[in-house]
């Protein structure tokens, strides 16, 4: 017959000859859904908490908002008994421009935007004081933080 089988080196080859399984090309975004879902929860739990510690009754006015050009602002608070915080940290009036100086150095100088929370129980010249001495020390973009006034 002229038919060769070839034996078992024949079988072989042929089952070598297969193919391989298609790689599957697509991608289970479920994961990757359900984790940006937990994040979101956590930021959205988080913001709110984020804000500066220094407890200020701030007073209320029927300004708009400023325009917040970086997401971390330096932020100075005037308490109703005089004390001055520099974020959290409580600092001397004789400090302020100091370290005020310090801080900016790194972030933007003279140009870099400051906010002053004064308490409404606040001495006004207390705070009047502190934004002149900022103003003195030379830097430019110094504003005063408020409420939004409730009713109408």
């Amino acid at each position: 017959m002229g038919m060769s089988g070839g034996g078992a080196a024949g079988w072989q080859s042929r089952r070598s000859r297969r193919r391989a399984p298609p790689v599957m090309a697509e991608i289970n975004v479920t994961p990757m859904v359900d984790v940006m879902l937990v994040l979101l929860i956590i930021f959205m739990v988080a913001a709110p908490l984020l804000t500066v510690g220094v407890p200020i009754d701030l007073p209320q006015t029927q300004a708009s908002a400023v325009n917040q050009e970086n997401k971390d602002p330096i932020t100075l608070s005037v308490r109703p008994n005089g004390q001055i915080y520099l974020g959290d940290s409580e600092i001397k009036y004789e400090d302020l421009v100091s370290k005020l100086q310090a801080v900016t150095q790194a972030r933007g100088g003279f140009e870099e935007r400051i906010f002053v929370r004064g308490d409404k129980n606040a001495n006004y010249g207390q705070i009047m004081r502190v934004m002149g001495r900022l103003s003195g020390a030379g830097f430019k973009k110094v504003a005063l933080v408020t409420e939004v006034e409730q009713g109408g």
